[in-house]
């Protein structure tokens, strides 16, 4: 699936701090080895896109981890839910296009952007 728009927009816009969490890049990781991903080049070339695009990994902590305990199951998917969880925690609205995210922000000062 292709990025929307506004996701790229907010993506290339130098004076936007962008984040990828930790799991997004185990899931891609995941994926690619089993096949049901295909990137351009070796799934090793992740990371100099991510540095290169002066990107920041977000890792997992405990209060992520805290926070995941606490949600509904409105998801299943550990990697989405532990991405909520993170971007509950702190404060940081994320890009999806998955609208069962929205379940969990109602209450919440972060949004998803698509």
């Amino acid at each position: 699936m292709e990025l929307s728009e506004t996701a790229k927009e907010l993506i290339e816009n130098d004076k936007n701090d962008i984040f990828i969490s930790i799991a997004s890049l185990w899931e891609i990781s995941i994926k690619t080895a089993i096949g049901k991903l295909h990137i351009l080049g070796s799934y090793d070339t992740v990371i100099n896109d991510v540095t290169d695009n002066d990107i920041e990994i977000l890792p997992i902590n405990f209060a992520h981890t805290a926070m995941q305990n606490q949600l509904p199951f409105y998801h299943r998917d550990p990697f989405d839910r532990i991405i909520v969880s993170q971007a509950i925690v702190e404060n940081m609205s994320f890009i999806s296009c998955d609208k069962i995210f929205d379940t969990y922000l109602e209450d919440k000062l972060v949004t998803r952007i698509w």
